[in-house]
């Protein structure tokens, strides 16, 4: 059966400063060489959570992009974060996908967080992604999109076999420490309600505003059961996860069958 080894970087980030988050990052990613294939960084790894999208932003042909596209070649793998990206006179918190041969998917984060402003500076996406991987498919979204189960809701029909929509929901994420107790319990919540594996990847340290994240950085099986939690330290972890395994709760427990039948 189909395996996927996945390293998640939970790390502090330098505020506003892409240069330096960028040689920081591409360091903590060379010492995974040969022992990955997908690694996951925070939301606006380069930035940091910025508001100030007229000076930080980038296009998809700008120094994040081409980063990303040298880092993922030079290391195959495939690297995803967000980045903070202009077009067409507008601004998108955008999740990147990035692949060893330079091709790429994106995915405009949908719920933007109008507690700190972000619906003023950004505009939201209106489609999900979800990409596949040696025959794993992952729907990855962006920290506040956690809040909002619709918009991860595996999507079922009635006919065999058991139409899940993806195995894997990845969330990347700025996510402060005083609301830590609400990540931590949605990312459970994601994975037992969608019979999927999740992934949490969140920074840690003091952000530009002053605003500390504990990171609590997670991967949590089908059944909820936490496989690995970090908190308030830097770290770097890599997991192998089982299509046997999850495979195996789906048949043993075939939920999704008895859902409601929505579209989005």
């Amino acid at each position: 059966m189909s395996t996927l080894t996945v390293s998640t970087i939970q790390t502090n980030l330098h505020w506003e400063n892409k240069a330096v988050n960028l040689q920081m990052l591409e360091e903590k990613i060379n010492s995974l060489y040969g022992k990955t294939e997908l690694v996951v960084l925070p939301e606006m790894f380069s930035t940091g959570f910025s508001m100030r999208p007229e000076a930080l932003a980038e296009t998809m042909e700008g120094e994040t992009l081409q980063w990303m596209k040298r880092v993922s070649a030079a290391n195959r793998i495939i690297l995803t974060g967000s980045v903070i990206i202009e077009e067409e006179k507008k601004y998108y918190n955008r999740l990147i996908w990035m692949m060893p041969n330079g091709k790429y998917g994106f995915y405009d984060k949908r719920h933007l967080f109008g507690y700190a402003g972000e619906d003023k500076h950004y505009h939201p996406g209106d489609k999900r992604l979800i990409t596949s991987v040696k025959g794993w498919k992952i729907n990855v979204q962006v920290c506040y999109d956690l809040r909002f189960p619709v918009w991860a809701r595996q999507s079922p029909k009635k006919e065999e076999p058991y139409p899940y929509e993806y195995d894997v929901l990845l969330y990347v994420a700025n996510w402060p420490e005083r609301r830590s107790h609400a990540w931590k319990t949605l990312l459970c919540a994601r994975a037992i309600e969608n019979q999927c594996f999740v992934i949490g990847v969140n920074r840690i340290g003091m952000d530009g505003n002053e605003i500390y994240h504990s990171g609590n950085s997670l991967v949590i099986d089908p059944l909820g059961e936490v496989l690995y939690h970090m908190a308030d330290e830097e770290d770097i972890f890599t997991i192998t996860l089982e299509k046997e395994k999850l495979e195996d709760i789906r048949s043993r427990f075939p939920f999704i069958k008895d859902a409601d039948e929505f579209r989005l």
